[in-house]
């Protein structure tokens, strides 16, 4: 039986990434303790506020809480931790630690380094050490829901759960944080030239991918659940896109027109829905986005999934040469794992290029830059197809339209997202 015919749609560089993000629809949501797990995912749903922050006047500062104008006469003493205190009689203060409760009748807190103590037979007094010093209402003061009320929205849906954000949950009294699932994506590294050890020798290369891609897709958001070397072999090629369980397949090498190219046959063979096939874009002209057959039961992942239309599986595939392959992550495989991932759409920016840029006729080409002091992009050299160099040193990677640019001339820049933690950026 023939293969069916595959349809095919070679894309500008912004349409590709306009096809790919929105190929996808949001993985499902599934709820995560505060902790490790959830760094590097989307909030499925905002976070919004259980309780007023503060949830209760506090000080501010180590110092006294003082009730009335100065001098006042010392009474007891407020520490963090405690339950609600005496009320505060006018004349008087009392020691206060950061974080204590304010009693009632305080009406500010001096700072410690603000007032002085003498000891006399009647008790002890508090005045100020200079008159400049003397506090107005509330000062040092943490008013109850200075930070929120309770049911303020914190945070919206799509936020990338950081460090901080697990903090703010936890100081809102959250012991978990329902969030998008985190895709999960198999990388398949085609190529009978590969070498996975030692040095390069005449005919066979050092695979830079498979070190390179694991690392860079969990910082985008995504969950590597393996990594596999191919030879180039069409019924190997053809069994592991087969058997395929992630959200994403991504593969390097085989998607141009070589004789031992199998990606394209194989998808025709499967009854892929090809999406894009090839992208005006130098380097990385022969990648390609699919739509693979919806797995069956007994090979879907056991998991929150978007198996519906829109909802993949997915495969990528990624040029061989090393910055073209990277050229795919940040055209195709970044929009697509952040729609699956529920990541926001970051916002663009742009920057002046300190020297002219030859372009291409027709395509856009993508060019590892650094910023100066003036935060203007300066291209780098080693930027061929086959090149990491460049992209090693970068800060990130401008893009040149059709035809150049002048230097000063702005132009957008992608954030590579390399330099993230591990736990994702959001590409």
């Amino acid at each position: 039986m023939a293969a069916p015919h595959l349809h095919t749609h070679e894309a500008t560089w912004p349409e590709a990434r306009r096809i790919a993000r929105q190929a996808a629809r949001r993985l499902g949501p599934q709820v995560q303790p505060l902790g490790d797990d959830a760094l590097g995912t989307a909030l499925a749903e905002p976070l919004t506020a259980l309780v007023d922050l503060p949830s209760f006047d506090s000080s501010a500062m180590d110092g006294w809480a003082v009730a009335g104008p100065g001098p006042w006469w010392l009474t007891g003493q407020l520490l963090a931790g405690q339950g609600s205190p005496a009320l505060l009689r006018d004349g008087c203060a009392a020691p206060i630690a950061t974080g204590a409760v304010l009693p009632p009748g305080a009406v500010a807190v001096l700072r410690s380094e603000h007032g002085r103590t003498e000891h006399r037979t009647d008790g002890t007094r508090l005045e100020l050490r200079e008159q400049r010093f003397a506090p107005r209402p509330g000062q040092e003061v943490r008013r109850r829901g200075q930070e929120c009320r309770s049911g303020d929205e914190l945070l919206p849906a799509g936020a990338v759960v950081t460090p901080a954000v697990l903090g703010l949950a936890a100081a809102s009294g959250y012991d978990e944080l329902t969030v998008t699932a985190r895709p999960r994506v198999e990388v398949l590294v085609l190529g009978d030239e590969l070498l996975g050890h030692g040095l390069p020798r005449k005919g066979r290369v050092r695979d830079a991918l498979g070190p390179m891609l694991p690392s860079w897709l969990r910082a985008l958001g995504a969950e590597v659940t393996s990594v596999r070397h191919l030879l180039d072999d069409l019924g190997a090629v053809r069994e592991a896109i087969s058997a395929g369980s992630a959200d994403l397949i991504i593969t390097t090498g085989g998607t141009a027109g070589g004789p031992v190219d199998h990606v394209h046959p194989v998808l025709a063979a499967i009854g892929a829905k090809l999406l894009v096939d090839g992208v005006a874009v130098r380097p990385g002209h022969p990648m390609l986005l699919a739509e693979l057959p919806t797995p069956g039961p007994a090979t879907a992942p056991a998991r929150a999934s978007a198996a519906v239309p829109g909802g993949g599986p997915f495969l990528i595939g990624l040029p061989g040469n090393p910055l073209a392959a990277a050229a795919g992550v940040l055209t195709l495989v970044a929009p697509l794992l952040r729609t699956l991932a529920g990541h926001r759409v970051p916002a663009p920016y742009a920057a002046p290029l300190t020297e002219d840029v030859a372009g291409h006729r027709v395509d856009t080409r993508l060019v590892p830059v650094v910023f100066d002091d003036d935060s203007a992009a300066r291209p780098l050299r080693f930027a061929g197809s086959a090149m990491l160099r460049g992209l090693a040193a970068a800060d990130g990677m401008a893009v040149i339209p059709p035809g150049g640019l002048r230097a000063g001339q702005e132009t957008a820049v992608l954030d590579t997202g390399m330099s993230a933690a591990a736990w994702g950026s959001g590409g």
